[in-house]
């Protein structure tokens, strides 16, 4: 499908006028779309494939990755019926990392993870009571993936 015409950014597959098989395009289309919207992430970035993926599950791939997955690094990999599809990454995507739940973003050519907030310490004037009220935001926040806690 290489010759095909596609979308700018996802390089989403375009049906060609007096195109034969066109369900072939548009599948293809609908399986990419299908792992962008609200993406998520088994795990990675990880270098060697996982030996018996389910139909749907999606990881980033490492550097140096080995197998199929030679020479995709950073692209998402999704397993399908048909095979691995690889879809490249674009500056500012977002996925999400099941294993964890970190919000990574595409910045600058790598996925990268928010950085880590520590909770309040230190100090000559101590308020027990701000320093629990802002634990326990942080808390809230890195379960809802938002950020990391350090």
């Amino acid at each position: 499908m290489t010759d095909m015409p596609a979308t700018s950014r996802f390089a989403l597959p375009l049906l060609a006028v007096a195109q034969a098989q066109k369900e072939v395009t548009h599948n293809e289309a609908l399986v990419r779309i299908d792992a962008l919207i609200h993406a998520a992430v088994e795990a990675g970035p990880i270098a060697v494939p996982p030996s018996e993926p389910a139909s749907g599950q999606c990881w980033i791939v490492g550097a140096a990755a080995t197998g199929v997955w030679a020479g995709r690094d950073d692209s998402l990999a999704l397993w399908t019926a048909g095979g691995w599809r690889f879809i490249p990454p674009r500056e500012g995507m977002s996925v999400t990392r099941l294993t964890d739940r970190v919000q990574l973003q595409f910045r600058a050519g790598a996925w990268t993870a928010p950085g880590a907030i520590a909770v309040p310490a230190g100090g000559s004037t101590i308020d027990a009571e701000a320093r629990s009220a802002i634990a326990m935001l942080i808390l809230h926040l890195a379960a809802q993936g938002i950020l990391i806690s350090g």
